[in-house]
Parts: C-alpha cells; structure tokens; sequence
C-alpha cells in the first residue's frame, strides 16, 4: 500500500497569526518520519464566503468555485491534523466554515489536531472532536495542546516549539495514533471500493 497522504490545515487566515509556527513545527516531525505524505492546507488559499449554498454538500454538489476546489483537495487526502487557535471557548469561524463545506469527502479518515491557547485549545479541539464525529471521521485520542506558558515561551522569550520537550513527546505520540488509523481506514476504504467493483460488474 502507498504511503497515506495526511493534510495539515491551518485553522486560522489571521495576517499575525500564531498558527504558522504550529504548522511549521508537526510538519517537520511529520516529514521526519517517512510514513506518510505530508501538505499542508492554509485556509488562506481558500478564500471561501461563510456558508450559502443551497443544500448541504451531504447532499449535493456546491456552486462556489473555491468550495469545489477545497472538496477536491480534501478528498485527495487521507488523515488530517487541524491546527486549532481557540476563540472563545470554540475554533475559529473560517475553520468551521471550511469544514462545513465539504462532507463526503471527509468520511472513513482519521483526523487529530494541535491546539492553541489559553489551555491548550482543549474546549476548541473537544467541539471539532464532535464535528469529526458527525463526518463520519476517526479523531484521535491524542492531541497536542500548547499551553499558555508554551505559547509565551514562544512569544515573548523567544523560544521555538522544538525546544520544549514535551511537547515533542506530545507530537510522536499523536502522530503514532494519526498514521496508524490512517493507514487503517484507508485499506478498509480501498477494500471497499474493491468489492463495490466486483458487485457491480
């Protein structure tokens, strides 16, 4: 089996956002280990209206050119990790939004996510747990949360997410979980096409 193809988003199109050193940080553990194909999704590349479209896209195809595209992406993908600021108890509005606009592209994948904030963006990963849910994802158990005192380690004294072990150790073990139930879903998936193939001829 190919390796999978695992997506980071990056939750957050704010122009001084913390969000890139994140991304930047579990990309470069996630390319380090080999098992698995990494890119990385900014939301800024997807500039799409808050959600309008006729009917959900569990339904039905959506009109937005952007959307498609995003559906697109979203499907070529097998895992996930969402890198989730917390805004008031809950993730950012653009993440949602993004998220709602696919549906079907999003089933039988696992997902996990790294979160920000005042602790550790733990009340906005618990909600996208929720929404991973209901789109027939696989979250993990493992997430990796950045802590306030991480965040100004960062901030203010100048320290880089590497150097803070714990959070490394954070990282492989959720990244141990991701690529396992990857990998799972996305033989059980293929199986499933390949029986659809026999019922069908």
């Amino acid at each position: 089996m190919a390796k999978p193809k695992i997506g980071i988003i990056v939750g957050s199109t704010r122009p001084n956002r913390f969000a890139d050193k994140p991304t930047e940080w579990i990309e470069k553990i996630a390319r380090a280990r080999g098992d698995a194909e990494i890119e990385v999704l900014d939301l800024r590349d997807y500039p799409m209206p808050f959600f309008n479209e006729a009917m959900s896209p569990a339904w039905g195809p959506s009109q937005d050119e952007t959307a498609q595209k995003w559906q697109k992406k979203v499907a070529e993908l097998d895992g996930f990790i969402i890198i989730a600021a917390e805004y008031n108890r809950g993730p950012t509005a653009v993440l949602k939004n993004a998220i709602d606009y696919a549906y079907n592209e999003w089933n039988k994948k696992a997902v996990t996510f790294v979160g920000y904030g005042g602790v550790g963006g733990a009340r906005a990963v618990e909600q996208l747990r929720l929404h991973a849910v209901e789109l027939q994802m696989a979250p993990t158990r493992a997430g990796v949360h950045i802590l306030l005192p991480d965040y100004l380690a960062v901030v203010q004294q100048g320290k880089k997410l590497e150097e803070l072990a714990h959070l490394n150790q954070s990282a492989e073990q959720t990244l141990d979980q991701l690529v396992w139930w990857t990998k799972a879903l996305k033989a059980a998936r293929e199986k499933d096409a390949q029986e659809a193939e026999v019922r069908a001829a």
